[in-house]
């Protein structure tokens, strides 16, 4: 699949999720950019923001818990395999203050790749994958980190 072919598949998703989703159209996300390594999504602070006027921690764990949905659903669309995705374990942290419109981005965690996913997913018609999550901070660290587990399961033929 070319660049341009992810991008447009990429930002359906998107689009997908803020009719489907209504947190996701209530915080405002859309795509900031994606490729063969991940996916960011953005989100304006003014519908996110708390009572200290930075970004209110449930909306910095909603964007990446999405956005490490996004980069799953995004590699499943891909192939064109209809499967239920669900968040099974998460971590959180939360490193700085965030003032400003933000970006949530996802890729594999250390030692996940998509070939040991799908194989297992053929052969079990369910499988698991670790996703790493960050929104960027003021400086090289990270303002919020989210660690998780997503977990792929294939549609029954007959589901509606």
């Amino acid at each position: 699949m070319s660049t341009t072919e992810r991008q447009t598949l990429a930002r359906k998703l998107v689009t997908f999720m803020r009719e489907e989703i209504p947190l996701a159209d209530n915080m405002e996300l859309h795509l900031a950019s994606s490729d063969e390594q991940h996916l960011a999504i953005a989100a304006p602070l003014p519908p996110n923001v708390n009572d200290k006027g930075c970004a209110f921690g449930g909306s910095l764990v909603s964007a990446m818990t999405l956005t490490g949905w996004g980069l799953v659903e995004l590699e499943l669309r891909m192939r064109g395999l209809e499967c239920d995705v669900f968040v099974g374990e998460s971590t959180v942290r939360y490193l700085e203050p965030v003032w400003t419109d933000f970006v949530s981005e996802a890729r594999l965690a250390d030692g996940a790749d998509w070939a040991t996913f799908f194989d297992t997913l053929d052969s079990r018609g369910r499988a698991r994958i670790e996703v790493a999550c960050r929104v960027p901070g003021s400086s090289e660290k990270p303002a919020a980190t989210l660690e998780a587990r997503f977990v792929a399961k294939r549609r029954s033929p007959d589901a509606v």
